[in-house]
Parts: structure tokens; sequence; C-alpha cells
């Protein structure tokens, strides 16, 4: 049985499907030349191995990860936005915020009350802002609040430090400022605030992993990557005498004094 509320089990599958096909060519295999196009650090594999107690095939298996992971964020914070466009009373506008929840008969906001209206802008961590781009946020939110009196605006976090819903106080021009309908709200109590069910964002995480794999599972047009580093680095060590760790030094220093001889 369908253990989600809230959404739709065929809209659930949907998003998560649409999320992973946003991978785009980070799902593409990676070859050596595609590895090495920015110049890998050998060094800092080599120590990375040997401090860590990993092998070869482990290493270049997170240098690899750790390429792939830089745009990831992108696609989770897609994620996390538009499944709101499945949930009701939610809308996930093209621009100016990233959800809208807006409830004829009035959404509940700690301290409050009630407002018709709420205006989300949110972010994947709780520091990922600086204290300009907080205050400019901050500044949108007080804009809002002056064009619409029956409105709250959060800053909503997917990682924050702690489930929360709370006043977010910021400085201004070196001035501390907060209002109360401008609020510091983790995801989960979105999710709440959202559904009416306290634990909705666990019980998404819940089912979140059986539903990638059926979306993987079941897709044709989503592949793991098939990646032939490791196979080519051993090709290459061959040719070596048999020396991995030639070969990966080859990777950054294949023209140095030495090596290139």
């Amino acid at each position: 049985m369908w253990e989600l509320n809230f959404i739709s089990e065929k809209d659930f599958y949907d998003h998560v499907k649409s999320t992973i096909e946003h991978y785009g060519t980070k799902l593409a295999p990676y070859d050596l030349d595609k590895f090495n196009s920015n110049i890998v650090d050998p060094i800092k594999l080599i120590f990375d191995k040997m401090v860590y107690g990993l092998s070869f095939e482990e290493i270049i298996g997170n240098e690899l990860f750790r390429q792939r992971d830089k745009a990831n964020n992108n696609d989770i914070g897609y994620f996390h936005q538009r499944i709101f466009q499945y949930m009701k009373d939610c809308t996930v506008p093209q621009s100016g915020w990233d959800v809208i929840l807006k409830r004829e008969n009035g959404i509940d906001i700690p301290e409050c009350g009630k407002v018709g209206t709420v205006y989300v802008e949110m972010k994947n961590k709780h520091n990922t802002m600086n204290s300009a781009s907080s205050g400019k946020t901050y500044m949108k939110m007080q804009g809002q609040l002056l064009r619409d009196d029956d409105c709250a605006c959060f800053l909503v976090e997917a990682i924050a430090k702690k489930s929360q819903n709370i006043t977010w106080q910021v400085s201004v021009d070196g001035t501390k400022q907060k209002h109360k309908r401008i609020r510091r709200v983790s995801m989960d109590e979105f999710y709440y605030t959202v559904t009416g069910e306290k634990e909705a964002f666990y019980k998404m995480c819940m089912v979140l992993p059986s539903v990638i794999e059926n979306v993987i599972g079941n897709s044709d047009s989503i592949s793991l990557p098939k990646d032939t580093v490791v196979d080519e680095l051993n090709k290459i060590a061959e040719q070596k005498n048999g020396s991995f760790v030639l070969a990966l030094y080859m990777l950054g220093f294949g023209t140095y004094i030495g090596f290139k001889s």
C-alpha cells in the first residue's frame, strides 16, 4: 500500500524519475580522458589511498564521485522544490518565489495565528547563505509583507541545524531585524505546514530509496554509468612494469622530467 497521503504514488514516481533525469551528463560514463580533463592531483590520490587505507579502485571511485557531485546539489534542489507542485494548495512559480502555499481557510503560523499565503525561499543547507545574501533575501520578504498584510515568508532549509519553525533574525546594514511573520523553517516543519501531517517528511524519506530503485530498474531512459577509468589505468600500469602508482602519476606528470621517459 502507498503510505503517502499528500502525494500520489504516480506523481512521486514521476518526480523521482524527473530528478534523476536532471542529472543529465553526470550519468554519462567516465573514460580516462574525461576523468583527467581538469588534470587530477596524483599525489593527493596517493596520500588519500595510504592514509585512509583504501584500494586503488576505491580511491578512483571516490574521485569520480567527487567530480560528479560538484553539480548535484542543483539537482537535489530541484527535487526539494518541485515536489510541492504535486501537493494541495501549493504552486511552484517559474520565478520570484520557490514555492507559494495559499489556503482559503488560512494557514496556522506559530506566534502569528492564521495567514492566507506563505511565500517560500528554499535553500539546500543552512550555511549556504552569507550575510549579504541573507540580508537581500530578508529585504525581499519585508517587501512582500508590505504588499500583502495577510501573508508570511519562510526561509525553508532542507538541511537545517535542527527541526524548527522560528522567527528569523538577521543583520541588515549592521542593524538586527526580526519579524514574527518572517520565519526560518526546517524542511520537516514545512512539510507539516503543507500537509498537516507531523511525520510527512519522515514518511517521504522512508519510501524514497525503494522508489529510486524502482525508477532506475524500470526506466529505459535511465542507466547507471559504466566507467572505464580503472580498466584504462590498469592497461597503462601493465605498460609501466605493473605499477599502478606510476600510471596514476602519469595523469598529472606525464610530461615532467623523469616521468616522460
